[in-house]
């Protein structure tokens, strides 16, 4: 039995992840995957990555596309979710700010650089036409950091996935004024190099695995009702979110969607032009 550590954000994405690890899938292969949850996002990820402990991580595109490049020594071994995230733009419940036009200039609360959260601002900032130089930012941690940070007026942005903070904004914890979509498929499952080297037979059954109950998730008629009483969401919020979400059943590869994140990074100075040079070898696990 092979023991590796695997991340992820503690969110309704990963209900698959949880149930093969619950009913003994990945037992019945020999890998013994103990989950920790990752409120941090995906810059804690790439953070475990990096230290060593995490082996394995369920993290955003842009964010470990942009780690690898720059130096990580991971790789992505497949996407994950095959849709976009949809990202809500929230202010502080109590504050004047009504449109996004009105956070040019403001302070926008990130769980770490290069997190889902910071990398999303940039997208934001392009498609209003802002100054990405201009942007500022203050890391907070998590989820509970930013809403800390919006009730206290030290930041007047922030950016997370809207089905998860919905039971905020019902508290008054947070007002949603819009949405930002990802432009490429939100999750992809990333491992250490020499955990790859050693176990890449292993990590491939795991991806099967997962692709399957991912599968079993989408089809089951009790999903709703699971997702809502395990992530403390209504119930037709889950429904339109299991509406917009399809993760890679089939284990397809999508290296134009890469194409699309690199080019993206590049536009906004995120990554420079030797980083992205022979950017499929550098990201992709081949034999």
């Amino acid at each position: 039995m092979k023991g590796l550590k695997i991340g992820g954000v503690p969110e309704h994405f990963n209900l698959p992840w949880k149930l093969a690890i619950e009913e003994g899938k990945f037992r019945e292969i020999g890998l013994d995957l103990h989950w920790s949850d990752m409120s941090g996002g995906t810059g804690q990820m790439i953070r475990g990555l990096e230290s060593g402990s995490l082996d394995i991580a369920v993290l955003l595109t842009e964010g470990i596309t942009k780690s690898i490049l720059e130096g990580l020594k991971a790789k992505i071994i497949q996407v994950y979710v095959v849709t976009p995230l949809h990202w809500g733009v929230h202010v502080p419940f109590n504050s004047d700010i009504k449109t996004v036009d009105q956070l040019k200039g403001q302070t926008f609360a990130i769980s770490r650089e290069g997190s889902g959260s910071h990398l999303m601002a940039y997208v934001k900032a392009g498609q209003e036409g802002w100054n990405p130089d201009e942007l500022k930012f203050n890391v907070v941690g998590d989820i509970y950091g930013g809403l800390w940070a919006l009730e206290h007026n030290e930041a007047q942005g922030f950016l997370w996935e809207k089905y998860t903070t919905f039971p905020f904004t019902e508290q008054g914890k947070c007002r949603y004024i819009d949405e930002v979509v990802t432009p490429w498929p939100c999750f992809v499952i990333a491992v250490r190099n020499e955990v790859l080297a050693s176990h890449a037979d292993l990590l491939k059954k795991m991806c099967e695995i997962v692709n399957h109950k991912a599968l079993e998730v989408k089809k089951d008629e009790n999903t709703v009702e699971v997702i809502s009483w395990r992530y403390n969401l209504r119930s037709g919020q889950v429904q339109n979110w299991l509406i917009e979400t399809d993760w890679n059943y089939e284990g397809i590869e999508y290296p134009l969607a890469f194409d699309k994140t690199i080019r993206f990074l590049l536009k906004l100075n995120l990554l420079r032009e030797d980083q992205a040079e022979g950017w499929q070898q550098k990201l992709f696990y081949s034999n």
